[in-house]
């Protein structure tokens, strides 16, 4: 008696979902997604929906790696053969896996024991199977999300779909299939299950994907907000801070902004007015483990104050409250306690683009004959090489201002503040090497 690997539902799937073959794609891509087919979608979903979360294709990752760049077909054939022997559901046996396995046998795919184990034979069966179920759900998802693009389903198909895709998200199946339905859901169902989702434990290494999807979906909110005037709210940035037009989108960067008396006097007072911005210790920690949660924390932060004069005590709790419903576990760490660390962030990044501007500007023989104030120029690196080394010293924007201060080393005040930095025991080693490296 065959060892079915599939359960009943599976092995019964009507065409062309019962076909493994590339003709089941062709097939569903020239059928009209009827209210009949996106049912029979569903179908298809529920049936392919596992009780317990699943890893795909782990059996074949070592034969994967010992035919990574090799230009031969062997890896294609070896592939085949699953759905020569298995072309449709009802025919996924362990007695056909057996099969392959012998043919692969006979291949010299180096990954097969010989003679192939029993246990290596359940590996192959049970990831053949999950990989069955993976590239059914995302078949149907398409489907599903080709019919949902062109016409919005009504509150109990969008129900349904929504709460299948959460499901298959959770047991690790099909995920980008069935967060690309959500996303193409929209709001409120889409979102609200998206929402679900980063905030579940289950989700596990999924949540960085689905959370930046997410935001996809939420950017147009914090647009509109950031287009809002700030009216009566609180300024977190100093006074010097607050007037700068440039975005945090661009960087703060200052582009070709020309070097005349006006906008030397802003940069100034913006670094002036940077160093007083209050800094934390160890505000790293606010990000937990990986850098890709401070970089979609930054994302929200951004969207919602774009410019320096946007940065308010009301917005910043609005961003707080929003990563906190992003999933984000913040150690010990409060919503005042976020304000001041993307404050300080915020001055970091717009010191860096100051000094970026001030170092690309002619200095010394540089400068033509004709700039139009050569007095305001000259005099830019006596007071910048002051506030670089201050900068320096406070761990903001190292690297730029010790750039700038290279930059500027045929002005005494320049030089003399690299030779400070490069020998003071009391900085970090970091910024020591990087005024050694430039030091004369």
């Amino acid at each position: 008696m065959d060892t079915y690997l599939l359960p009943a539902a599976m092995r019964e799937l009507p065409p062309p979902w019962h076909d493994l073959t590339y003709r089941r794609s062709q097939a569903l891509e020239a059928l009209a997604p009827t209210e009949e087919r996106l049912e029979q979608a569903r179908h298809v979903l529920r049936a392919c929906l596992p009780d317990r979360r699943q890893s795909v294709h782990d059996w074949d990752e070592e034969l994967r790696d010992f035919y990574d760049d090799r230009d031969d077909h062997v890896l294609d054939e070896a592939d085949a053969w699953l759905t020569r022997i298995m072309p449709t559901t009802s025919q996924v046996t362990r007695e056909r896996v057996v099969q392959v396995v012998g043919a692969w046998a006979d291949m010299g795919i180096p990954t097969v024991p010989e003679p192939p184990t029993e246990q290596w034979v359940d590996r192959v069966a049970a990831e053949w199977a999950a990989s069955v179920r993976q590239a059914l759900a995302y078949d149907a998802f398409t489907f599903i999300e080709r019919a949902t693009t062109a016409g919005s389903p009504n509150g109990g198909e969008a129900e349904d779909v929504a709460l299948l895709a959460a499901a298959f998200v959770r047991v690790g199946v099909a995920v980008e299939a069935a967060v690309r339905l959500l996303v193409s859901l929209g709001r409120p169902r889409g979102e609200q299950a998206l929402r679900e989702l980063v905030n579940d434990d289950e989700v596990r290494d999924f949540r960085p994907y689905v959370r930046s999807r997410l935001l996809g979906l939420r950017r147009s909110v914090y647009d509109v907000r950031a287009r809002e005037a700030t009216r009566d709210e609180e300024p977190l940035l100093p006074e010097g801070l607050q007037g700068l037009p440039y975005s945090w989108q661009n960087d703060f960067g200052w582009g070709a902004t020309a070097p005349d008396s006006q906008s030397l006097a802003q940069a100034r007072s913006a670094l002036e007015a940077c160093l007083t911005v209050e800094r934390l210790p160890d505000d790293a920690q606010m990000c937990g483990d990986a850098s890709a949660d401070c970089s979609a924390i930054a994302e929200v932060v951004r969207a919602l104050m774009p410019y320096p004069r946007l940065v308010t005590r009301e917005r910043m709790n609005e961003a707080w409250r929003e990563c906190q419903s992003l999933g984000f576990e913040f150690q010990g760490i409060d919503a005042a306690c976020f304000a001041k660390v993307w404050c300080k962030r915020i001055a970091d990044r717009v010191t860096a683009a100051v000094f970026r501007w001030l170092a690309d500007l002619p200095q010394g023989g540089e400068a033509a004959a004709g700039d139009k104030e050569p007095a305001a120029l000259s005099a830019t690196a006596l007071w910048a090489a002051e506030l670089a080394e201050r900068c320096a010293r406070r761990g903001s924007a190292v690297q730029e201002a010790i750039w700038f201060l290279h930059r500027t080393d045929d002005v005494p005040g320049s030089r003399e503040a690299l030779a400070r930095l490069a020998f003071d025991p009391s900085l970090p080693a970091t910024t020591r090497n990087a005024a050694q490296e430039w030091a004369q």
